[in-house]
């Protein structure tokens, strides 16, 4: 199977929504009046961001998933998004899933495959993704002010330890945390098969003053909108660790909460773990009936954990508000946690 047909057999859909899709040297799209356009790229290389041995439909729909995760910190709607692959061979066993998750995901919020580019070479996806806001109204790292609330999406820290088990289980190495199967295969889901929060960023649009997704960790891209803000926050820990979701299932692993060296593992999942692709955002204390109306409109649970200050730097607070000595570093592809 050549490389057209490769892209023909697995690739090229209809595409009403763009004036124009694949087969020609460019895609072109046509935003409605009044509306910008949003553009987000993010790439998966294997043996980096994921296992070799991954289920290709679950990896379809992580790749996708992602960027639209970057949609939704924008509060922009899906429209579009090409696609560069890199394999190492055509291999249609893996081609037929791989493309039916990823295309499953874009049909369910409407976004078209209009171009990209394939090659032979180790298994990367590429994946740009466009989107459109009306004018103004999009949500940005930079409109946090001091006052505001912090809040955050759904759940964190599950994504991380669904991966640090599963490096255990592969380095043959005992299990990090006391997970049973049935949390073990929910914090799993978590890591493959992420939610974007797409209806929750259309909903917070007007209402919070700033917001990013937590693709690397909370602490790295909230301070990510501290920085772009030019203000600071304190964030309840306390609060944040009840943001965990399999871990709190788990009555092996809740009964031990209360011991020090286990609460600071699990915060380090919670607080800099990544890949949960939730929300974290800033909204005026003046807008909190509104947030919760656009969690409830959006389906998705959302938690104030903290309030943005004017004083740089993000000071964390444990549960009787002392501050914690505890260093927490979230993900850096060239840092020392990396």
């Amino acid at each position: 199977m050549g490389e057209f047909d490769l892209i023909k057999r697995f690739f090229t859909r209809a595409t009403p929504r763009a004036v124009l899709g694949v087969g020609d040297d460019c895609a072109l799209l046509q935003p409605k009046p009044g509306m910008q356009m949003a553009i987000s790229t993010d790439m998966l290389v294997s043996g980096r961001h994921f296992f070799a041995d991954v289920d290709p439909r679950a990896l379809g729909h992580k790749a996708l998933a992602v960027n639209l995760s970057d949609l939704a910190a924008c509060g922009a709607s899906p429209l579009a998004f090409t696609l560069a692959l890199s394999l190492p061979q055509a291999d249609e066993a893996w081609l037929e899933p791989f493309s039916q998750g990823l295309l499953a995901l874009a049909d369910l919020h409407g976004c078209e495959l209009v171009g990209g580019d394939t090659t032979k070479g180790p298994l990367n996806i590429c994946i740009t993704v466009f989107g459109e806001v009306p004018v103004g109204q999009a949500l940005l790292r930079s409109g946090a002010r001091a006052g505001d609330d912090v809040y955050a999406s759904g759940t964190l820290g599950d994504a991380s330890l669904a991966l640090a088990q599963l490096l255990a289980q592969r380095n043959g190495d005992a299990a990090p945390l006391p997970l049973c199967a049935e949390d073990m295969a929910l914090a799993r889901q978590r890591l493959e098969w992420p939610t974007p929060r797409l209806a929750l960023g259309l909903a917070l649009r007007g209402v919070a003053t700033a917001a990013a997704d937590i693709s690397d960790g909370l602490l790295g891209d909230l301070g990510h909108i501290l920085e772009r803000s030019g203000v600071g926050a304190t964030l309840d820990t306390a609060k944040a660790l009840g943001l965990l979701g399999a871990p709190h299932r788990s009555a092996q692993a809740a009964a031990q909460l209360g011991e020090p060296a286990m609460r600071e593992r699990l915060l380090q999942h919670v607080l800099s773990g990544g890949d949960d692709y939730e929300l974290v955002f800033t909204a005026a204390p003046g807008q909190r009936d509104a947030v919760q109306a656009a969690a409830r409109a959006s389906q998705t649970p959302v938690t104030r954990i903290g309030q943005i200050e004017a004083t740089p730097g993000l000071r964390l607070l444990d549960a009787q508000g002392q501050l914690l000595a505890q260093r927490f570093q979230s993900f850096d592809h060239f840092g020392a946690s990396a």
